[in-house]
């Protein structure tokens, strides 16, 4: 027998993603736990699904503090500053909603700096370039992404708390992945998210990746967008 070509059954990129979420939206009906979530929330979800395929995993371990969504969209609407562990999360952030809501992204894991302080402090790169963008921004509205490293989430939290900066400017999104320091990490961003009241949006256990971190972020953007977020959330 010889070998046929083939062709994609779908070959249009819009087609394809639109096609994507309408298979999650009707495979959603067979999870019972997606009747837990608010609509947003399902959008954040739909999203995660989308990146991943795993629909068990993002249902059973995602975490909504209460009002996360409504109150992350506020801080992005009023030009907070989106700190993220990786430089991944960093370019894969779309440059449309970034100019868009002028929004600046902040990564240190790779300066100079950061390489001989995590040597003389005995640390990892990631908790000292957050603690520096931290203090650098204290005073500024701050979103912290996390896709990969456990450690940044440490930092954040003590640092936010040390150098004593107002909570009610700041929100998490928290994804790392992996075996160590990953499930103890989250569980310390969700008793400080709950005992503060500081919005997050965690994954909860080892699951995660920088890629989620983004596309909620993506996702978070979209809600705005699609509600007329800049003249609903500003007032006019």
């Amino acid at each position: 027998m010889g070998f046929k070509i083939e062709k994609p059954l779908v070959n249009i990129g819009a087609d394809i993603s639109v096609k994507s979420f309408e298979t999650i939206k009707e495979e959603l009906k067979n999870y019972p736990k997606a009747k837990e979530f608010s609509s947003d929330e399902l959008a954040v979800i739909e999203r995660l699904i989308h990146t991943t395929t795993c629909f068990d995993e993002v249902l059973n371990n995602i975490y909504f503090s209460k009002n996360a969504l409504h109150r992350i969209k506020e801080l992005l609407l009023q030009e907070a500053k989106i700190i993220v562990d990786v430089n991944m999360i960093k370019v894969g952030i779309s440059d449309f909603y970034l100019k868009t809501y002028n929004n600046e992204v902040i990564c240190y894991i790779n300066e100079p700096f950061t390489y001989e302080m995590s040597k003389e402090m005995g640390t990892t790169r990631s908790y000292v370039a957050v603690v520096e963008a931290i203090k650098r921004n204290k005073d500024e509205k701050m979103l912290f992404v996390c896709g990969n490293a456990p450690t940044f989430i440490y930092a954040v939290i003590n640092t936010l708390l040390e150098q004593k900066v107002n909570l009610k400017n700041v929100a998490l999104l928290l994804f790392p992945v992996g075996f160590v320091n990953v499930i103890e990490s989250k569980e310390y961003a969700k008793r400080f998210s709950q005992y503060f009241d500081v919005p997050s949006v965690i994954m909860q256990g080892r699951f995660g990746s920088s890629t989620m971190g983004v596309a909620t972020l993506h996702a978070i953007y979209k809600l705005i967008k699609d509600y007329d977020g800049v003249s609903k959330y500003n007032g006019k």
